[in-house]
């Protein structure tokens, strides 16, 4: 089967919420609720504070959607209510919230101070195969690499998985190094005291923090979001607009079909590589993006040059995250 993967866009969203809608198990959480998810997601989805995956099969752009995945970056008190009794279904109420103006989600400020400050709260809102899709394997094989993708990169405190459908998806989370929240002594844990179908229909939160992590042995390889957790300042500072469109040329695609995403024009496009290739001399020398014999044709450097720099930012993700130019100031200051 042939997949394509890219971040959902408001155009997904009316397939999307049917998907929950008609699914057997995430349909029932939302019931009628399922409109203001709709109405919450146009409002979110595309700032910075959500991330969002969607795989489709086939090449043609209006293909089936196969998998979705939207997380939200939210608040330390909404974690803290999440955690605490009566257990709730957090998506619906995520929704039901943003629709009042009560929104736990961060502010597109408050994730650039909060990814350049102490770090911020991931909560994965939905994940979700398509009822039909479930037995192709390399669906799941490409959902990690997809999820790891939109939100490496970030500075998490704590990454909170969605509330599974299934029996199995949980104990796969579990294996792979996601922990149990326990009420009870407020904490999470390695094992299950009761039988996993039984879990899964109540409310429940799998989870881990970066201290949790962090503190994790050198010989631990199974952890779903180890990675993500390794986090550094980034070096370039490109600006939002920079940072869109290096986001969109690591998916592939000329000028023009940047310019056409980004609706800028050509020559803005080139404008903006011209910026981004001076930062980088400025930052990033031992990049050596200049690094090119005379006789070279001026189009065979130009590939070249985008060529390193796009092999280096897909191993960088920190330099296309949202940050606060202020507080990385003063990090740097501090470190000297």
């Amino acid at each position: 089967m042939i997949l394509r993967r890219r971040p959902m866009t408001t155009r997904d969203i009316p397939e999307i919420t049917e998907i929950i809608a008609y699914h057997p198990v995430l349909g029932p959480r939302y019931g009628r609720g399922i409109v203001d998810l709709r109405r919450a997601w146009l409002r979110v989805v595309g700032s910075d504070a959500t991330g969002t995956a969607v795989i489709q099969a086939g090449d043609d752009p209006s293909g089936p959607i196969c998998y979705f995945g939207v997380s939200a970056f939210v608040t330390d008190d909404f974690v803290r209510e999440i955690k605490t009794q009566p257990p709730f279904w957090f998506g619906p109420e995520l929704a039901r919230r943003i629709l009042r103006g009560d929104s736990p989600l961060l502010t597109d400020r408050q994730v650039r101070e909060a990814n350049s400050g102490a770090g911020m709260n991931l909560i994965c809102w939905e994940s979700c195969v398509r009822p039909g899709f479930e037995k192709h394997n390399e669906i799941h094989r490409l959902i990690m690499t997809v999820f790891i993708e939109a939100h490496i990169g970030f500075r998490w405190k704590e990454v909170i998985n969605s509330q599974v459908d299934s029996a199995e998806r949980l104990v796969w989370a579990m294996k792979t190094g996601g922990l149990l929240w326990d009420p009870r002594p407020g904490r999470y844990v390695e094992t299950l005291e009761r039988d996993a179908s039984e879990i899964v229909r109540e409310p429940h939160l799998v989870g881990v923090t970066r201290e949790i992590e962090l503190a994790r042995p050198a010989s631990w390889a199974g952890s779903w979001v180890g990675a993500m957790f390794d986090h550094r300042p980034p070096r370039c500072g490109f600006s939002r607009g920079e940072q869109r469109l290096l986001l969109l040329a690591l998916e592939g695609g000329t000028d023009q079909d940047l310019s056409q995403k980004l609706c800028i024009s050509v020559p803005t496009v080139k404008k903006s590589w011209l910026s981004v290739y001076r930062r980088v001399a400025e930052h990033l020398p031992e990049l050596n993006l200049e690094d090119s014999h005379a006789d070279t044709p001026s189009d065979v450097r130009g590939k070249e040059k985008k060529r390193r720099l796009l092999a280096y930012l897909r191993e960088h993700f920190e330099e296309l995250r949202p940050f606060s130019p202020r507080l990385v100031s003063q990090q740097a200051a501090t470190a000297q």
